[in-house]
């Protein structure tokens, strides 16, 4: 109610830190499981999310939304096309990646010709495993039925994927041959909204807003943009901001991470239909007045702010009109 009331404009401070006014230490204790085990083990995988579930809830210096996820990173799209998992050793205890598909820009145009690609095929047939996992635990559990929502997997971007299926050479390529580019951008898009159909089939979206990680935005889409911080203006208007605007669009908006620097790319991004949030998670990279001008000025929010960003900001007499969320 809290993170509703701050989308709503019914928040009265400058800076939003939501409060989770009961805490309670849990009855059991959780086992230590490596996201390796998670990856091959569906029990495993339950015992990971849950686990990060009850240590949210309990810890006294986090007022973090709670929710779980078919956590198997940022490859699943990748996969689908047939990208080759990279596995991180045991001690990391991180996800997986994947490696550029071999053969260059010709691999691409063989994918280009098949269309979308089996979206059960790679990792997505473990993503759907995995929500029935959930959706059975739901239905024996009805208070983690009504109170731990199961929000989407990382689908990452179009461009996001495009690049990691692509390599390297996309930034040549992506002068020297725009319309494959788009056409890649393209079939992505369409593979995104298909894999996305399906998972809602899952899990119906349960009203306008959305948890996602530790945060809760309006919309029911959570788009990455780490890419596009690679890329000019232009570029972005040309090559990202289309296919994003697709997928918002067929889900009724959402909001955008991005990694790195993007500040200049926020005025375009900002004149999306149906962008209710922002998410910068490195604001020390960014010129962030370029980022407050082109969100909170606009009437979009920023969630998921780092302190003292928002610190640093205010004591130079920065007004956020209540549309930035950060944690404690």
């Amino acid at each position: 109610e809290q993170w509703k009331d701050f989308f709503e404009g019914r928040f009265d401070e400058d800076v939003f830190t939501p409060v989770r006014r009961i805490k309670k230490n849990p009855a059991v204790e959780w086992p230590s499981v490596t996201m390796n085990a998670a990856m091959d083990d569906f029990q495993v995988m339950a015992l990971q999310q849950y686990g990060t579930v009850s240590q949210r809830i309990c810890d006294p210096e986090m007022s973090l939304a709670v929710g779980v996820r078919c956590n198997y990173g940022s490859s699943i799209l990748p996969s689908l096309f047939g990208a080759e998992m990279f596995y991180m050793d045991d001690k990391l205890n991180t996800l997986p990646t994947s490696r550029p598909l071999s053969g260059g820009m010709e691999s691409i145009k063989k994918l280009i010709d098949k269309g979308v690609p089996d979206i059960y095929g790679g990792l997505g047939g473990k993503v759907f495993a995995m929500a029935e996992v959930f959706k059975e635990i739901n239905s024996r559990y009805p208070r983690i039925n009504e109170y731990v929502p199961v929000f989407h997997p990382d689908v990452q971007g179009p461009m996001d994927v495009c690049e990691v299926l692509w390599g390297s050479g996309l930034f040549l390529d992506i002068c020297d041959h725009p319309d494959t580019v788009k056409a890649f951008l393209e079939l992505i898009t369409e593979t995104y909204i298909a894999f996305m159909r399906e998972w809602h089939s899952f899990f119906p979206s349960q009203g306008e807003y959305s948890v996602h990680w530790s945060m809760i935005h309006k919309g029911r889409i959570m788009l990455r943009d780490d890419s596009a911080t690679n890329f000019s203006p232009q570029m972005y208007e040309d090559f990202i901001k289309p296919y994003d605007q697709a997928i918002l669009d067929e889900f009724g908006g959402g909001a955008v991470h991005f990694c790195g620097r993007g500040s200049h790319f926020i005025e375009a991004m900002s004149e999306m239909d149906g962008l209710f949030a922002v998410q910068v998670s490195q604001p020390h990279l960014n010129d962030m007045e370029t980022i407050y001008r082109h969100t909170v000025d606009k009437g979009i929010m920023i969630i998921g702010s780092g302190r003292q960003a928002v610190d640093e900001a205010k004591a130079e007499g920065r007004e956020f009109h209540g549309r930035v969320q950060c944690f404690l």
